[in-house]
Formats: structure tokens, sequence, C-alpha cells
């Protein structure tokens, strides 16, 4: 029985959580979904890729439940039910000596929220006081070898489920940030409500996600290409069939993918010259699984007049961060004084 439970970085996602064993790599990429009987006393009944197998097939009483939502914790118990199966999945729980945890939060998110987050990884079998939240687009910055902590600038964009994080990041810590609750669920219910509004028809979770992989882009599309949609008639109530195009999806992507560019903008605004030189230099660096979306990295760069360059494994940055943080815990001390440091003092 091994006495000291080996050391584990999570990217704790909205859509998606990722876990990093130390010297192992990633053992876990499952969807953020657990599916519990309604009522007073709910029953679990699955979690992660169990729970996205029956998304839309339960019983009547049986619902799908996120416990993030736009990157912060809603369902507190549920949170602590899906962090204890993932860390007991990745390691087991034979070890004396708990593990140390390494968890990427979004970088706006306040104090409260970091101790809910803190709090749900102690009972889910962290260590105690071992507990480290990292600012998301510095985990995915770390991840994907960029030179955090050299006095040069690196802009990070990561699209993820929830939330867009945006960051201007040197010298360990994070210079100016944005972050917005638009990500690759804003994405999918942008769909829903566009199929909704034009073929007064419903469409699932999961057909608007494939709409999404499959045909969505961000810039328009040169050759318009047909897809068939099932779903829900809204006047008869009955099931449906309907025919639309690529170039539909496009303007129903249109809006969420605009407010992104927004974000970017902002921050831009508020670098300073020099940071601002590098980012000229260097460009932009896209990661997160937002950022999959076709042509999303083009449709920026064209807006923006300035290089983007899409990382290798965009899903991956985020743990790959935490996860070389959980081989390397002494980083830790050179991370600047960002919400990170400061909540640990808290």
């Amino acid at each position: 029985m091994p006495i000291i439970a080996p050391d584990i970085g999570i990217d704790l996602g909205t859509s998606n959580t990722l876990v990093y064993v130390s010297h192992k790599g990633i053992l876990i990429n499952e969807p953020t979904l657990l599916i519990v009987s309604g009522g007073t006393k709910r029953t679990l009944r699955a979690i992660g890729a169990d729970a996205r197998a029956l998304v839309g097939r339960t019983t009547g009483g049986d619902v799908a439940v996120r416990p993030l939502r736009d990157g912060t914790v809603k369902e507190y118990e549920m949170t602590e039910t899906i962090l204890r199966y993932f860390i007991r999945k990745a390691i087991g729980v034979s070890q004396l000596l708990k593990p140390r945890v390494y968890i990427t939060v979004p970088c706006h998110i306040s104090p409260v929220e970091r101790r809910v987050v803190r709090e749900a990884a102690l009972n889910a079998g962290a260590r105690k006081n071992s507990v480290h939240l990292i600012d998301k687009p510095f985990a995915s910055a770390f991840g994907s070898d960029l030179p955090v902590f050299q006095p040069e600038g690196s802009m990070v964009v990561d699209i993820g489920g929830g939330t867009t994080e945006v960051a201007l990041i040197s010298i360990g810590g994070i210079v100016c940030s944005k972050s917005i609750k638009v990500g690759g669920i804003k994405m999918d219910e942008a769909i829903i409500e566009f199929i909704r509004h034009d073929y007064n028809m419903l469409i699932g979770d999961r057909m608007a996600e494939d709409l999404k992989t499959d045909w969505g882009s961000a810039l328009p599309v040169k050759e318009d290409r047909k897809v068939m949609i099932r779903g829900r008639d809204l006047i008869t109530g009955l099931p449906q069939t309907a025919e639309i195009t690529s170039a539909k999806i496009y303007e129903a992507l249109k809006e969420p993918c605009g407010k992104i560019l927004q974000a970017i903008t902002s921050v831009l605004e508020k670098a300073p010259p020099e940071l601002a030189g590098d980012v000229l230099r260097k460009g932009i660096y896209l990661m997160g699984g937002g950022s999959q979306l076709y042509g999303i990295e083009h449709y920026l760069a064209g807006e923006l007049g300035l290089p983007v360059n899409l990382a290798k494994d965009p899903m991956i940055c985020a743990v790959n961060g935490v996860g070389q943080l959980a081989e390397k815990p002494e980083l830790l001390s050179r991370i600047g004084r960002s919400n990170f440091m400061k909540d640990e003092e808290d």
C-alpha cells in the first residue's frame, strides 16, 4: 500500500474535467456531469462519461446536473461528489497521506467562490492546507510552454465550456485579464435558440453540440452545406425533422464569437506599451475546447490584425499546466501576486 498519494492537477471545467497524476500524465478526461434522481432526496445514478451516455435518455424522475455553471460552483454537494469520484478513480483510496491538489479556476471569481472550491476539494480527499487554486489562463499558458516566468508578455485566450479567459501574462503573474461567461455551452445555446426561433423546433444539447462541432464556423462559409436535424415541433409537440444549412449555423454563432473578440480587445486596450509590443511580435495564443470551432483563429486574426496561434492540443493545455506544477511544486513560489496567491493568505 502506497503511503503518500501522488500529487494531482485538476482542470475543473464547466463541460469537462481532466485529471493529471504526477509522473503518470493525464488519466481522466470526462464530462463534468452527473445524473441524479429528482425529488428532495437525490440519488446518484451516473457520473462523467457514464452520465453523458444517458443525457436525454433517462426516466422522468432523473435529471442531468452540471455542478459548475459559467466556471463557478453552483451545486456544492455535486461538485464535491464529482471531485471525490475523479480523485479516487485516478489514484485510489488506500494512501495514508492524501494528495496535494492543484485546481484551475477562472481568474475573476470571488474569494468566497475560491473558498468553496477549496473546501469541496478538501472534503473530496485532498490534503489539508495543500489545495492550490491556479488561474486558468496562467495554467494554460504554462502548459503550452509559453515563457510565463520571463519578463515578456504572453497573451492567452482560453475558450472553455462556461467561460472565456483572456489574460496578458508576464514574470509569473497576470498583468491584466478579463473573464466573460461565453464558451462552448453558450455557443450550443445560441444554436438551440436560433433553431427555436427560425424553425419552431426544439433540439437537444447533444445535437446542438454536434452541429457546432461538425458544421459550425466562425467565418462565413464558402460552400453552403445542408444537414438534417431532429427535434420536437413546438407547435404540435410531435417529433420533427428539418433541413438546416451551415450558413445558418454560422449566423447563430456570430454573437458569441463577437463577444470573445470584444473581451480580447478590452484586454489589449489595458496592456502596458512594452507588453503590447510583445503581443504584436508574438501574437495571441488560443486554447481551450471552444478554440476548436472551425476558423475562429482566422476570424480573430482578421479582426484584430494580429497573429493568432492555435495550440497543438488546446483541450489539455490547462491540465498540463497544473500537472507540471504538481510535479514541480517549487515553482509555486515564482508565481506572482495574482488572485491565487492572495487567496492563499485569506
